[in-house]
């Protein structure tokens, strides 16, 4: 392994370990108000989506691009509903597009990742879940 693939690694474990420890204190904050939101909930499959994608990413190498897109959906539906009542319309229908531009980038990458698949991801394409 490489100076850089150390690094990646390093990095990798600094980013599970800061999941880790954000998760941690999320369940705590909702352990003290004794109250768990929907807001709550979201934040923590944030966190979840984020330590599937460091696994998925020193399992295979490769980060699939559905991943961020997931995490950034999760996280606008998050900022909806936190902002709800003190947001404009504009900035409504502004995060509500946002949400339809992800999902239809979601659904373009599935689409092209069936019919068009890379050559040298058809080993690691069929070791893993479907797209």
């Amino acid at each position: 392994m490489g100076s850089l693939g150390l690094l990646e690694v390093v990095g990798l474990v600094l980013i599970t370990i800061a999941t880790l420890v954000a998760g941690g204190q999320e369940v705590w904050q909702m352990v003290q108000a004794r109250e768990v939101t929907l807001a709550d909930l979201l934040l923590l499959f944030i966190y979840l989506e984020v330590l599937t994608m460091v696994g998925i990413y020193l399992e295979s190498g490769a980060l699939p691009v559905r991943m961020p897109l997931y995490i950034a959906i999760v996280a606008l539906a998050r900022h909806l509903i936190i902002g709800m009542k003190t947001m404009t319309e504009m900035q409504l229908i502004a995060t509500s597009a946002a949400v339809l531009i992800l999902a239809l980038a979601v659904l373009v990458t599935r689409y092209g990742h069936v019919h068009f698949p890379y050559r040298s991801s058809e080993k690691t394409s069929k070791r893993s879940e479907p797209d």
